[in-house]
């Protein structure tokens, strides 16, 4: 399958890789927190096409559904390792579906990683970073270790993810850090006071997750979610919350439609355009959806429309959390 528009390419931060402005994040395409498997050859398939189109940033964890995702991965980039640039997370226990904790000790990361690398099947990971840092083990070992890593070219470039801004800038201190990963969105606009302007003070490249705010600005999300819905767990999917912040989501839906796009695009698109620096990361696990999301990255917003979204979204706007603040 292919589509019109052409993804640009970006440096990852000031000294890194060339890769695409779009990510495709394969979390989803295992099952999530306990949910329902997608179809793997679909998923396959959703991997090779995007691909196809240019998209080579793929995003996995050794902690997806117990290594199904990097199988999942490894499997479509037989054959093809050049056109991938292939970014793990590592350091995420999760037991029968539920999160226990970290294990972050080098020890354990030197274990972690082989493991990635068998059913990736490949050598080298691109990108690699720790999930979180709880500071239960000290940062100079973590960042020690992966340092350890890339001499030993088991990884070529440092992520970190789901850190302050104190935390960035002691990891870029000890290794240069390549990519940030961290939500980001309408909804959760957090960052901007010093996690973002820290990543472009020191040339680190943004991988932007969470573009829809774990769906409510899908503009399809309806009060009150069913009762086996994942985003139960967060309060500003409860009761008034979600209800008042549906309201908020309304105007989004109407400039879409004044736009001729979804909801969904334009989320992506206000992502895409915060900066040059900043990958918006889009789970997909279905072939359909790449179009829409490849489009997304064309959308231009003219400076009242921008004006307005910043306005109207503007942080603390949205009531209650989610997990982006753990």
């Amino acid at each position: 399958m292919t589509t019109t528009t052409t993804i640009t390419k970006i440096a990852l931060g000031n000294k890194g890789p060339l890769v695409s402005k779009l990510g495709l994040g394969c979390m989803r395409m295992s099952t999530v927190w306990g949910g329902p498997m997608n179809d793997e050859n679909e998923s396959v398939a959703t991997i090779q096409a995007a691909l196809d189109n240019g998209i080579n940033f793929l995003n996995t964890g050794d902690f997806y559904h117990s290594g199904h995702n990097e199988l999942l991965v490894g499997k479509a980039i037989k054959g093809r390792r050049d056109d991938a640039f292939i970014s793990v997370k590592t350091g995420g226990i999760v037991y029968d579906g539920k999160f226990q904790g970290l294990d972050l000790r080098p020890i354990a990361i030197k274990n972690f990683i082989n493991y990635s690398l068998v059913r990736l099947g490949i050598d080298t990971i691109d990108l690699y970073q720790p999930c979180r840092l709880d500071n239960s083990v000290p940062m100079e070992d973590v960042i020690g270790t992966i340092a350890d890593l890339i001499k030993e070219g088991k990884v070529r470039y440092l992520g970190v993810s789901e850190i302050t801004a104190a935390q960035l800038r002691k990891a870029h201190s000890l290794h240069p850090v390549t990519a940030l990963e961290i939500g980001y969105s309408l909804a959760d606009r957090q960052i901007e006071t010093d996690l973002l302007p820290t990543a472009k003070e020191l040339g680190i490249g943004v991988v932007a997750f969470a573009n829809t705010a774990e769906g409510l600005l899908t503009g399809a999300m309806k009060a009150p979610l069913a009762a086996n819905a994942y985003q139960n767990h967060f309060s500003r999917f409860q009761g008034e919350n979600l209800v008042k912040n549906l309201e908020k989501v309304e105007a989004l839906k109407k400039m879409a439609i004044e736009k001729g796009f979804t909801p969904t695009q334009l989320a992506i698109a206000w992502v895409n355009a915060q900066g040059d620096h900043i990958m918006p990361l889009v789970s997909m696990s279905r072939r359909s959806r790449l179009p829409e999301n490849m489009q997304a990255m064309e959308i231009v917003f003219t400076p009242e429309e921008m004006n307005f979204l910043n306005t109207h979204f503007a942080p603390g706007a949205i009531a209650g959390g989610t997990y982006l603040q753990r």
